[in-house]
């Protein structure tokens, strides 16, 4: 991995500062919600927001559940590959061997097609209990995503667990997969009730009447490191010019965790901790893949407040212009359900989106600068 060492006193728009920033957030390994890992990420985020002259808290939640995956693999014959339960599994037992023939009764297949979602989906429930009603000991999950990796979806706390496991298969690997070969499934997992989490939130209280609000989700599937990273260090950078550049009205930042199970610590900030509507002048998030190789695709989202504004200092970034409830998307979705007129952010997805294999060579450091210009143009530009 190349290293990116974060030159003193650089320009906070600078490429090679959010591409420090970047490799520091890889450096932590996995970033799921309730690991250690993950917790160590927020600790760092908070010393930068320190660092930024914000007054920084730590703000608790828990989360109703969580599934602790230590290893989880699937050998057929003299191969064994990696596989990764789809949330939710069964609750008992949450770790388990399993030895089975591939077809019915047994490691039952299903496939779905890659639709450029990031959550499981109704469609995708009615495919799979279409399989359960077949009475498999388990399910062999592939769905084809460019990329050939395992590729998870985001879920929610509501939904409950499926009857039998369902392993996310890489499409790659799908060729050991011949119906009567014998499969050994073997997971070791835990399941976790009332999991404590934290949002970090940095304040810069100058008594003005009306908020700036500036949020990014910092937990995933997995390492994701063009998923998150490029978001966190265009955050960061807004906290680094916020005590010269956006002077107009007072500040809060928060780096938000349990994106991946429910989006649960937006919800909660939301609920204690957010300035209220009425006081709010604008709301930024900067969301999923703001800076990767091989773009999916890339929504420049705003409420029709702010679209005018929006799109005038995101001229230059390419990206699909989304505006009104359309725009609502990810953590957006609940900042726009809470009542919040005026909001604008980025989101999107990348060739290696919600695999194991994406690392910090899938960030384009050329996009960095504009993307994080971008924003801060728009919020310095807040009325």
């Amino acid at each position: 991995m190349t290293r990116h060492a974060a030159p003193s006193r650089a320009d906070p728009l600078d490429s090679d500062r959010m591409m420090a920033d970047i490799a520091r957030y890889e450096a932590f390994g996995l970033h799921r919600y309730g690991l250690p890992s993950a917790e160590a990420t927020l600790d760092w985020i908070a010393s930068e927001l320190l660092l930024a002259g914000l007054e920084v808290t730590a703000q608790p939640f828990e989360i109703d559940r969580q599934y602790r995956l230590e290893a989880a693999s699937l050998r057929i014959g003299e191969r064994t590959i990696d596989v990764v339960p789809q949330w939710w599994p069964p609750e008992a037992p949450a770790s388990f061997n399993l030895t089975a023939p591939i077809g019915p009764g047994g490691f039952v297949r299903v496939s779905l097609p890659y639709d450029r979602g990031a959550y499981l989906d109704s469609d995708h429930r009615a495919r799979l209990e279409q399989a359960f009603a077949t009475r498999p000991k388990a399910v062999l999950l592939d769905i084809a995503h460019p990329s050939g990796e395992i590729f998870a979806y985001n879920v929610d706390q509501a939904s409950k667990p499926w009857p039998v496991p369902v392993l996310l298969v890489a499409r790659k690997d799908t060729d050991l997969l011949r119906d009567g070969a014998e499969a050994t499934a073997s997971v070791r997992a835990a399941y976790r009730l009332d999991v404590e989490g934290r949002n970090i939130i940095g304040r810069l209280d100058r008594g003005r009447p009306r908020w700036l609000v500036i949020s990014t989700p910092v937990t995933s599937w997995f390492t994701s490191t063009c998923e998150r990273g490029p978001g966190i260090a265009g955050f960061l950078a807004m906290a680094r010019l916020a005590k010269e550049r956006f002077t107009a009205h007072n500040l809060v930042f928060v780096a938000t965790s349990g994106h991946e199970i429910g989006h649960g610590g937006m919800e909660h900030f939301l609920r204690d901790g957010a300035p209220p509507p009425a006081a709010t002048a604008a709301w930024a998030h900067f969301g999923a893949s703001l800076a990767c190789r091989e773009p999916v695709g890339t929504a420049i989202n705003s409420s029709a407040r702010l679209a005018a504004l929006v799109d005038r200092h995101f001229a230059r970034i390419t990206g699909t212009r989304v505006t009104g409830e359309k725009a609502a998307i990810g953590e957006l979705r609940e900042v726009h359900a809470a009542g919040y007129p005026g909001f604008f952010g980025m989101a999107g997805s990348h060739r290696l989106f919600h695999t194991p294999a994406d690392t910090i060579a899938a960030v384009d450091p050329a996009l960095l600068t504009p993307m994080a210009k971008a924003f801060a143009d728009t919020l310095a530009a807040v009325p």
